[in-house]
């Protein structure tokens, strides 16, 4: 029976044992299970809080599709895909033998048109000169035909007023010799007196009639007069009619220069034309996408290639608009590229794009339908990388990345200020 107690109690105290040091590893076990949970809780407070990320970003940059301005044939072309190009450097030439014929062509035409203008320029002012000389010498003419009428005018009306004298002298002489010749009848006048008075009757006659004559005389002479100013009137309506070929001239000569300034302007355009045969870079870059040969046929507005200026890349992230509610401008960026996962790109916000994707699409979705589906619409986001590229970690067009943004500093906006708020 003693044997049997003592060993109940050394195998009571073994499982005491192995009771007390389970009760201490479930122990250390909750204890590292809070210091756990309390180490993930600072590290998302520290570092997870104020931060959103989104895969959905890609490199972007404002490259340049390269065309033709004109159609022509490709004479030459001095690059190739993937070569660094600065602005201005001249990267293919078209054929401009076509643009040289048309300008001369054009040119040709200016040389008559300035020919015409030098013409009737001279003609011009030859008929303006012989025109307006005509009107002056037609005006003299009429000026002193009308100074002669007058003058004759003038002349018939003292002839009248003689006449009305000499007619006054004739009346006086008749009655004199009628009242001497009555006198002579009745015996109580003299035949002397009759043939006195007679004489003095006969010379007042004859003077009313050469007054007449003198007066029928000044009348003709006054409607000669009147002829040269009816003749004087129609030189000078037909001199001022001349002047109308002054008009025509000045007409022509402003048509003239219109065509001349439309030639100008087309000769213009034809050196335009044969300067645009020189296909220059408008900006720096590396040439992508090149599809061209030597003796290809293009069209104004043909794609040609790409010129990509990877030294001025930013990246696109698209974010869901439930993460948009705490990204302002200017806060910090962190970004890993697919391509290089073991190294970190730094940048900073710079925009947020004025609407979705979905409404810059080319066919936006249409909302207001019977079968709608809630989707959560993204918004893209440009951000700047902060310092250059390193030679060893180059980014390319379309290449993806995760990009983190910290929200942590909210004091900026979410919309690049109206110029006008800072004038």
């Amino acid at each position: 029976m003693i044997e049997r107690r003592q060993c109940r109690t050394s195998e009571e105290m073994d499982r005491e044992k192995l009771n007390g040091t389970a009760k201490k590893r479930w122990k250390w076990v909750i204890v590292l299970a809070l210091i756990g949970i309390l180490l993930a809780t600072g590290y998302w407070w520290r570092y997870m809080r104020d931060r959103v990320s989104t895969d959905d970003a890609y490199v972007r940059a404002d490259s340049a599709s390269i065309s033709s301005r004109i159609p022509g044939s490709i004479a030459e072309v001095h690059v190739d895909n993937d070569d660094w190009v600065h602005k201005g450097q001249e990267l293919i030439e078209l054929d401009p033998t076509d643009k040289e014929v048309k300008a001369e062509e054009i040119s040709a035409s200016l040389k008559q048109i300035e020919a015409q203008l030098s013409f009737t320029e001279v003609n011009l002012r030859l008929t303006d000169r012989q025109t307006k000389e005509q009107v002056d010498a037609a005006t003299a003419q009429m000026k002193e035909a009308g100074q002669a009428r007058k003058q004759a005018g003038h002349r018939v009306e003292e002839l009248r007023k003689m006449r009305n004298g000499s007619l006054a002298e004739f009346e006086n002489a008749k009655k004199n010799y009628e009242r001497s010749e009555r006198l002579f009848r009745t015996g109580t006048g003299s035949e002397s007196d009759v043939d006195a008075k007679r004489t003095l009757y006969e010379k007042a006659e004859a003077a009313v009639k050469a007054m007449d004559q003198r007066i029928a005389a000044a009348g003709a002479s006054v409607a000669g007069e009147t002829e040269k100013v009816d003749r004087s009137i129609a030189n000078l309506n037909a001199a001022k009619a001349s002047r109308l070929r002054v008009e025509m001239a000045r007409y022509k000569l402003a048509e003239l220069k219109a065509q001349h300034s439309e030639i100008e302007a087309k000769l213009k355009q034809a050196g335009l034309n044969i300067s645009y045969c020189k296909i220059k870079a408008p900006i720096s870059g590396y040439i992508a996408q090149k599809s061209i040969q030597v003796g290809d046929w293009v069209q104004p507005g043909q794609p040609l290639f790409a010129i990509v200026p990877l030294g001025r890349i930013y990246v696109e992230a698209n974010f869901k608009e439930t993460q948009l509610e705490n990204i302002r401008l200017g806060q910090p960026a962190v970004m890993k590229a697919d391509v290089y996962p073991d190294y970190t790109y730094h940048g900073k916000v710079v925009g947020i794009r004025a609407g979705t994707g979905a409404a810059f699409a080319l066919l936006p979705p249409e909302n207001a339908t019977g079968n709608w589906i809630k989707v959560v619409q993204r918004v893209p986001v440009r951000i700047e990388i902060n310092n250059p590229l390193p030679p060893n970690y180059p980014l390319r067009l379309g290449l993806s990345l995760k990009v983190t943004v910290n929200t942590s500093d909210k004091s900026g906006r979410q919309l690049v200020s109206d110029v006008r708020e800072t004038q």
